[in-house]
């Protein structure tokens, strides 16, 4: 598995527009979210030019996407969710982000099974995207998941909880996870 990390500035034009075909073939076409987008461009008021994405390609394809956003600046959980922290104070700090639109899908394999945390790609994945915010100097990710999340976070060794309150959306169970960056990665310098 290759990683690409970058904004949309600095990605390659053909990464991005692969990314948000992604995107759409992942969040809109197998998950089935009704999102307002073009179709075949997954993108929102969150895919800005400052927004971090870590994407993981295996030869061509793409693999796995995550945004990663800083929590004084918009982002996901505050403006559209903000009722899944059950009135707790949203993060506001330039060392907690959001980690959304999270995916690790091969989608040039025939099934497709959901929600593929467990996957080695997925762990692969997160652990790239903690590496990446340990360079931005992030302490810990804030991310709105489906129950259970939290479980196989665990499961896969990494250091995490939910909190707030568990939130029915569009049919869709959701709650607030966190996911602590390692003290030995934050304390890195930014290369």
């Amino acid at each position: 598995m290759y990683i690409t990390t970058g904004t949309r500035l600095t990605l390659p034009t053909e990464l991005w527009q692969a990314l948000l075909l992604y995107r759409y073939r992942v969040f809109v076409e197998k998950l089935g979210w009704h999102l307002d987008c073009a179709v075949g461009e997954e993108l929102d008021q969150f895919d800005r030019d400052d927004t971090v994405y870590v994407i993981a390609r295996q030869g061509p394809h793409i693999v796995g996407v995550a945004r990663l956003l800083p929590t004084h600046k918009p982002y996901l959980l505050k403006e559209v969710f903000p009722q899944v922290l059950g009135g707790q104070a949203l993060p506001h700090s330039a060392h907690i982000w959001e980690i959304s639109r999270f995916a690790a899908v091969d989608l040039q394999q025939q099934t497709f099974t959901g929600h593929s945390l467990s996957s080695p790609n997925a762990v692969a994945l997160l652990h790239e995207v903690l590496k990446v915010a340990a360079c931005h100097k992030v302490r810990q990710l804030i991310t709105v998941s489906p129950p259970g999340i939290t479980r196989l976070l665990r499961n896969a060794g990494f250091d995490a909880h939910c909190e707030g309150k568990l939130t029915v959306i569009d049919g869709h169970k959701i709650m607030a996870n966190w996911i602590s960056v390692p003290p030995c990665l934050a304390d890195r310098e930014v290369a």
